[in-house]
């Protein structure tokens, strides 16, 4: 069961530039990611950029919503391969 987790900072694998990422996506706690896409926040940050975010962006975005739809803490390294798998049928699909 995930530990109740009242700062973003208290969430795995987010660091000072992600939460300032994430609070740039409206989301200040850790209950703001509850249902949350994590491709659409990916997008919706490279739009608030202005350019394209390293996809390892994407994969942390994956952890942390995983994290809290599960309480299950994962490296956000795990998604990686996830990541590429659907990415790759997106550009398929085009």
């Amino acid at each position: 069961m995930r530990k109740k987790t009242k700062e973003l900072r208290d969430l795995p694998n987010i660091g000072p530039a992600t939460e300032k990422d994430l609070r740039l996506l409206g989301i200040h706690e850790p209950d703001d990611l509850a249902g949350r896409d994590p491709v659409a926040m990916y997008d919706e940050l490279c739009k608030i950029m202005g350019y394209r975010q390293d996809p390892c962006v994407l994969d942390t975005f994956m952890a942390v919503v995983d994290y809290v739809k599960t309480g299950e803490s994962k490296p956000w390294w795990v998604f990686t391969a996830e990541r590429k798998r659907m990415m790759s049928r997106e550009e398929g699909s085009r």
